[in-house]
């Protein structure tokens, strides 16, 4: 069974998409419509930058949405038998499974984005990767170093790479023990908010007033979802879990193992750059692992 999986913030870069438009009328067709529902050209951004305004938060995850749908759209698949999407790419996975119309999830991607950056700027915190613990020992230091200020796991991506957020007090006292803890690397992550932790708690309230006015349908298709990183098919189910996905942890290594029991032996990554490829190789062996971002990832 193919598993297609959408990658989240952190993969974008100055170009994305431009040479899709170029080349397919599919791609474009949605780059212009995303500037048209949004009322400002997304595309320029994603076209020709600058960095410093792709990478603010409010503009990174529609950019990456769009263009993980342009090319779903483009490639037209008709084998997929299971979606997943890392944060933002839940979006992603929840459009290629019927659940939510494009221009509907645009809108929602860009306002996330926009709560998510405003919630970093009201609440400052910090994240940091931590690598070479268990999920258990990271958890524990997560709790043992609470006491200091907020910190939680964000990401547990793959075996022994796991994401922390929080307060900068919080983070930092983690990364502290963390160390202590025998660590192998851990590095203090430059980001404009402490994404899927309580900080966020403003972004997730303000998000459920537009979430619950959202048409969101049943999956044609099982999502695995980042908060259980389970299947979901029923829209009831997929409206709470990007509502509860604002403050907490990706479960990221477990929704891929899930996905490779219940019979994914192919895992397709759609969108800008290559990381989910990466984490799927550390945590399940024996896949198959391939990637669409540019032109010419595209047979015609």
């Amino acid at each position: 069974m193919i598993s297609y999986i959408f990658p989240g913030q952190g993969s974008q870069y100055v170009g994305m998409g431009k040479d899709l438009c170029d080349r397919f009328s599919e791609a474009k067709k949605f780059f212009d419509e995303a500037d048209a529902v949004l009322g400002f050209s997304l595309s320029k951004i994603c076209f020709e930058g600058p960095e410093e305004e792709l990478k603010q938060t409010k503009n990174t995850q529609p950019a990456i949405f769009l263009h993980s749908i342009a090319l779903w759209n483009v490639l037209k698949p008709t084998d997929a038998g299971m979606v997943a999407g890392h944060s933002l790419g839940e979006y992603s996975a929840l459009v290629a499974a019927g659940a939510i119309s494009f221009r509907d999830a645009i809108k929602l991607v860009r306002l996330r984005g926009e709560l998510m950056q405003k919630a970093g700027e009201e609440n400052p915190g910090t994240m940091a990767a931590v690598v070479g613990l268990e999920s258990n020992v990271v958890t524990d230091v997560c709790s043992a170093a609470s006491a200091a200020g907020i910190v939680q796991p964000a990401n547990f991506n793959s075996p022994g790479q796991i994401v922390i957020s929080g307060s900068v007090t919080g983070v930092r006292k983690a990364m502290e023990l963390a160390k202590e803890r025998g660590a192998k690397l851990v590095k203090e992550l430059v980001v404009s908010g402490a994404f899927h932790s309580p900080l966020m708690l403003s972004a997730k309230d303000k998000l459920k007033e537009t979430l619950d006015r959202t048409k969101i349908n049943d999956a044609n298709i099982p999502v695995y979802a980042n908060v259980t990183a389970k299947p979901v098919t029923k829209a009831d189910e997929i409206r709470n879990l990007l509502f509860e996905q604002v403050t907490s942890p990706v479960r990221w290594e477990e929704s891929i193992i899930n996905m490779a029991a219940d019979g994914a032996t192919k895992f397709i990554e759609v969108g800008p750059g290559k990381v989910l490829q990466g984490l799927v190789k550390r945590t399940v062996a024996a896949v198959e692992i391939v990637g669409f971002d540019r032109a010419g990832d595209v047979k015609n």
